[in-house]
């Protein structure tokens, strides 16, 4: 196996490897052009997104600006709204399905270290840096979800359609459908089911 396939098959992987570097730098490199893109060059700002991130639906919009690792494991849905000065750490996959809302701030985490420092760090390499050991977990994010500004999502979480996370909220296990969570640690505070099938039966 690569160090990038070990990476997202949450295999212990060495982060300097090169190809994962190279990968890197280049998605800083693109997420700088995307913030430096004036706001109404839509062509340009397409053109970028389609370089920096895994693959995207119609309708996608990212406010500037955006913090990856690699870009390439974001896959986004149809009508996304992703607001300004998210972080996504996508050394596994982060999906976030159609008709879903990222507020301003939220972070994305699929890494983690070890807890125990004589795990978590790395000997030296001979001349140059040596990255902490890590581990990652997929993030899923289903279809019609609002995430909080300010919220933080911890590697390994799915939060289930038609759910809103509260504001500044930290997700450290999954989140079912159709409710509302808030808070640190995240916890449900309300089942949003029966407003939902109202909500249908008022329409007919």
């Amino acid at each position: 196996m690569t160090e990038k396939e070990k990476m997202l098959a949450g295999e212990s992987y060495d982060c300097g490897d090169k190809e994962l570097i190279t990968r890197w730098h280049l998605a800083k490199k693109l997420a700088k052009q995307y913030y430096d893109t004036d706001t109404t060059d839509k062509e340009q700002l397409n053109s970028i997104l389609d370089q920096l991130l895994g693959s995207r639906g119609e309708n996608v919009w990212v406010s500037a600006p955006i913090y990856v690792d690699y870009g390439e494991n974001i896959h986004l849905g149809n009508n996304i709204e992703i607001n300004m000065n998210c972080t996504f750490l996508d050394c596994n996959i982060i999906t976030i399905g159609d008709n879903s809302g990222i507020g301003p701030n939220v972070q994305i985490f699929t890494v983690g270290h070890p807890v125990n420092p004589d795990d978590r760090l790395s000997s030296g390499k001979e001349g140059g840096f040596s990255f902490w050991k890590s581990n990652t977990a997929p993030v899923t994010i289903g279809k019609n979800v609002w995430i909080g500004g300010g919220s933080i999502i911890l590697p390994g979480v799915t939060i289930g359609d038609n759910t809103t996370i509260g504001a500044g909220s930290v997700v450290t296990k999954s989140i079912p459908a159709n409710c509302l969570a808030v808070g640190n640690p995240c916890k449900i505070i309300r089942n949003t089911l029966y407003s939902i099938l109202s909500q249908e039966e008022t329409s007919d």
